[in-house]
């Protein structure tokens, strides 16, 4: 039998367990730059069903939290119009970094350092199962969607660019 590769506990992971929420480990080997495209195919699941965990901010430099897929980019102008924000862009790495308390690649939208708006594309929402980060890079948990706006309160948005 194949030992299971053992992996720590993250800020993530605790948050989750903490509230009794019920999730799969995915640990896989970590590509620098490789995306949900690495993870995806290195777990053997849909890019689709693996959800990136972006660091925004709007015109007043608030970050917020844009959950997308992985086989998918955010238009940020339809973004900012559903929100009632003037723009949004991406935070540079050590911004997003220093906001959220993860490394940019494992960042996760569990335990964040700072409590920021959640916002999901609401077609992640009707998946049965999707793949998040777990706090760590080369880590992803797989839970239901549910949880995300259960635990997170994660704003429906419409925002979806395909790739």
């Amino acid at each position: 039998m194949a030992k299971k590769e053992h992996v720590s506990e993250t800020q993530a992971t605790q948050f989750l367990k903490k509230h009794k929420v019920t999730f799969s480990e995915h640990p896989y080997q970590y590509e620098e730059h490789g995306g949900t495209a690495v993870s995806s195919r290195e777990l053997g699941v849909d890019e689709h069903h693996v959800v990136k965990t972006l660091i925004m901010q709007d015109e007043a430099a608030k970050p917020l939290v844009v959950l997308m897929h992985g086989d998918r980019k955010v238009s940020t102008k339809n973004l900012a119009r559903q929100i009632g924000c003037k723009s949004v862009e991406p935070c540079k790495p050590e911004v997003a970094s220093r906001h959220s308390g993860y490394l940019v690649g494992g960042t996760s939208p569990f335990g964040l350092r700072k409590a920021m708006p959640v916002y999901v594309e609401q077609s992640i929402l009707a998946l049965d199962k999707i793949y998040i980060n777990g706090g760590r890079r080369g880590y992803l948990v797989g839970i239901a969607p549910s949880v995300l706006t259960d635990l997170l309160a994660a704003k429906p948005v419409q925002c979806a660019l395909d790739e």
